[in-house]
């Protein structure tokens, strides 16, 4: 009889049985980023999650994620080549991490496109600035994958943009940089 009850708590409201509350498993999840210059150089590495909280049912994925901004890796260089831009990348020129150690993504709203396919609206705070973004993330069983791309000079990180400097020829750093977002959840 218990079996049967739970059957049929199941099939009236799935949402229910589905709806899942989890911490971000911050050993197993990360962020690939990427910028880009003008000519066809780019750099790309890794940031950390220090914490999140994501809340998956049927409908939607509601959230947040800190990022960890002193974690900042650069993965396209090695040795000193990578110190040096891992500081530039924290310096006042760029993040400032030292005012700033931590950037946080804000889910707004969310619904579900299809199986596992969710379109998100959100808030990117970065250096205490906000602003909206939108992307589509995918739920695989405790594994949310997205990629999103958000435009650096609307937070303040002016060094050797377009938004900001005129004339830079091919020492021009494109605005926007691309980030491939992978959560664990536990």
């Amino acid at each position: 009889m218990k079996n049967i009850l739970i059957l049929f708590i199941f099939y009236l409201s799935p949402s229910i049985i589905l709806s899942k509350e989890s911490n971000v498993d911050v050993e197993k999840s990360f962020i690939k980023w990427t910028g880009r210059e003008i000519t066809t150089s780019n750099h790309f590495g890794k940031l950390n999650i220090s914490s999140g909280n994501i809340e998956v049912t049927e409908n939607e994925v509601i959230g947040e994620v800190v990022v960890d901004m002193e974690s900042l890796l650069v993965e396209d260089l090695q040795g000193e080549w990578a110190r040096k831009l891992e500081g530039h990348l924290k310096s006042d020129d760029f993040f400032s991490v030292e005012k700033f150690k931590k950037s946080t993504l804000k889910t707004t709203s969310s619904k579900r496109k299809s199986d596992g396919l969710y379109e998100v609206d959100g808030v990117l705070t970065i250096k205490d600035i906000s602003h909206p973004i939108s992307f589509d993330i995918n739920v695989n069983g405790d594994i949310l994958k997205t990629n999103l791309t958000f435009d650096r000079s609307l937070y303040n990180v002016r060094f050797r943009s377009g938004s900001f400097f005129e004339n830079l020829g091919d020492k021009l750093i494109l605005d926007d940089i691309e980030l491939e977002v992978t959560l664990h959840l536990n």
